[in-house]
């Protein structure tokens, strides 16, 4: 079982990683807290014994995969992207907090506001390329994104529960890779933008 709270490196990588996570699927990071909570995988405070009930994990897994097949429609994964502003922010404060916690039950306030700040990173990052990415007039290039982002996230989670330094090095990684992502789309862009502005000339 890893302790949430013995070292004070672990809980800080843990909290950043579940906030970024929780900042491009919610409801797949939240259900695999659930579930690794438990089986024991992970410790979580007692008032959040709520997180492992069936009924919250059937929720979960079921927004889960409306999310995944949502997340794959162009022009509509954005549309859910925005709604989801609302749901991704508060979730990564919420489990930022929670990993931070002084192992009184109590949420950590500068885990909730670091949270937040992830969460809003990585939510952005994600919703700014997708959005450059549907631009793109065929399919292809949302589906793979789409795809890449269901691996990142599965693989990301599995290395929190394992060693959550290294989960937290990939997504630094990730990070890197979203903000490569949206230059090199939004130079395409122009260009693109540029010769039809010439050709119409």
């Amino acid at each position: 079982m890893m302790e949430i709270s013995t070292d004070p490196a672990l809980p800080f990588a843990l909290g950043i990683v579940l906030a970024w996570l929780a900042g491009v699927r919610v409801y797949l990071t939240l259900f695999g807290v659930g579930v690794a909570a438990h089986f024991g995988w992970m410790e979580l405070p007692q008032s959040l014994a709520l997180a492992q009930s069936p009924w919250v994990l059937g929720v979960c897994a079921a927004m889960a995969l409306i999310e995944f097949a949502t997340d794959k429609i162009p022009g509509v994964d954005s549309i859910w992207d925005l709604v989801h502003t609302l749901v991704r922010i508060p979730a990564g404060a919420f489990l930022g907090g929670i990993a931070l916690n002084t192992g009184g039950g109590e949420a950590s306030m500068t885990g909730m506001v670091l949270g937040a700040a992830v969460a809003t990173l990585s939510h952005g990052l994600k919703s700014g390329t997708r959005v450059l990415i549907n631009t793109s007039p065929e399919p292809a290039s949302n589906w793979t994104a789409s795809l890449a982002e269901d691996g990142l996230v599965v693989a990301a989670f599995w290395l929190a529960v394992v060693h959550p330094g290294l989960a937290l090095l990939l997504l630094v990684v990730a990070t890197l890779a979203f903000i490569a992502m949206i230059v090199f789309l939004y130079r395409l862009m122009r260009r693109v933008a540029r010769r039809l502005r010439s050709a119409e000339a």
